[in-house]
C-alpha cells in the first residue's frame, strides 16, 4: 500500500467567514479516490481528480453542496 500525507480542506459555509477547516493525517491506500468516496456519506457526490507529477493526487469533492479538497502527498 502507498503511504500518503493527507491534507483535507473543508470550506466553511457560514456567512462572512472565509476560514477553512484543515485536517492532517497519514494514511495508507492504493486508491485515493476510493478513500475519499468511503469518507463522504452524502447522496450527491461529485469528484474531480488531478494527478500531479510528484506522484501525489489532489481530489476536489462536492458532497451535497459542501466543497472539500483532499491533497494526497506520497511519503
Amino acid at each position: 500500500m502507498q503511504e500518503y500525507e493527507l491534507v483535507r480542506e473543508i470550506q466553511n459555509l457560514c456567512n462572512n467567514n472565509q476560514m477553512r477547516d484543515i485536517l492532517f493525517e497519514e494514511i495508507e491506500t492504493d486508491d485515493p479516490e476510493g478513500y475519499v468516496r468511503d469518507l463522504l456519506k452524502g447522496t450527491n457526490i461529485i469528484l474531480t481528480r488531478d494527478d500531479r507529477r510528484d506522484g501525489g493526487v489532489t481530489i476536489y469533492a462536492s458532497c451535497d453542496g459542501l466543497n472539500q479538497k483532499f491533497i494526497f502527498t506520497p511519503i
